[in-house]
């Protein structure tokens, strides 16, 4: 079967699901062996809170570099190893209603499912089956004797380095972005949105709502949609959607 020439391209938090980096790692601190050692961990996250949001808000890409120092010293197995405890206790409740139906229109139209997200390998590995992406691009750890470093292996998937690394896999992968569309609910993803013929605006920020406004950018929520409801596709799915209905019936 030849593959798709067009791509479906998911943030993952904020859009897909309400969990974010910080929820995260902050179930990795409580659950280290060692109980001091989780104690102090969850602590920190606690105070760095307003500067993770002061930055986050300026730059996610600063954000992402800071706030991946935090796992400096945990061990590589212990991660992997939590990570389908994480998907099953923070990450799946927190998946919007309308989050599988959207990723099953898109494939059945034709788009290649792929997950674009600042979030690390270890912890979207559960989530990506759950979903059934069909390419994910996600960030790193670097590791050293099987330790977290704390840095980020490269190129680090943020900001304007998310619209890149999609025009390097379309250009690979024969991918015409006119045809494609990208979901995002921030405006650190406008570069991503834009590298596309259909961005959408997806449980969007006030800031990204206000931008979509302007550019006339269809703006959804996932967060209310249940199965066999279509009201709240983007035009461009619906139309789509609609016609294939119309066939069927014909």
């Amino acid at each position: 079967m030849d593959k798709p020439l067009k791509a479906a391209f998911f943030d993952l938090d904020g859009t897909l699901l309400s969990c974010n980096l910080v929820t995260t790692y902050a179930y990795y601190a409580r659950n280290d062996r060692s109980l001091l050692k989780s104690a102090y961990q969850f602590a920190r996250v606690l105070i760095n809170v307003p500067v993770f949001f002061g930055l986050d808000l300026y730059s996610r890409t600063l954000f992402n570099v800071f706030f991946f120092r935090a796992y400096k010293g945990m061990h590589r197995d212990r991660l992997i190893g939590l990570a389908d405890d994480l998907f099953e206790v923070t990450l799946k409740p927190s998946i919007y209603s309308g989050s599988a139906a959207l990723l099953e229109e898109t494939r059945a139209q034709g788009y290649r499912n792929v997950l674009v997200t600042g979030a690390l390998d270890f912890t979207i590995r559960p989530i990506a089956i759950h979903f059934g992406f069909d390419e994910i691009i996600c960030n790193r750890l670097e590791f050293r004797n099987h330790v977290a470093t704390g840095k980020v292996l490269p190129p680090l998937v943020a900001e304007a380095e998310k619209a890149s690394i999609i025009r390097g896999y379309a250009a690979r992968e024969g991918i015409d972005l006119d045809s494609s569309c990208a979901f995002s609910d921030s405006t650190s993803d406008i570069p991503m949105l834009t590298a596309t013929g259909h961005p959408v605006a997806t449980n969007a920020t006030r800031r990204l709502r206000r931008v979509a406004e302007q550019r006339s950018w269809p703006v959804v929520s996932l967060k209310d949609g249940k199965a066999g409801d279509s009201s709240y596709f983007p035009p461009f799915l619906r139309n789509a959607l609609d016609r294939r209905i119309e066939a069927r019936s014909g």
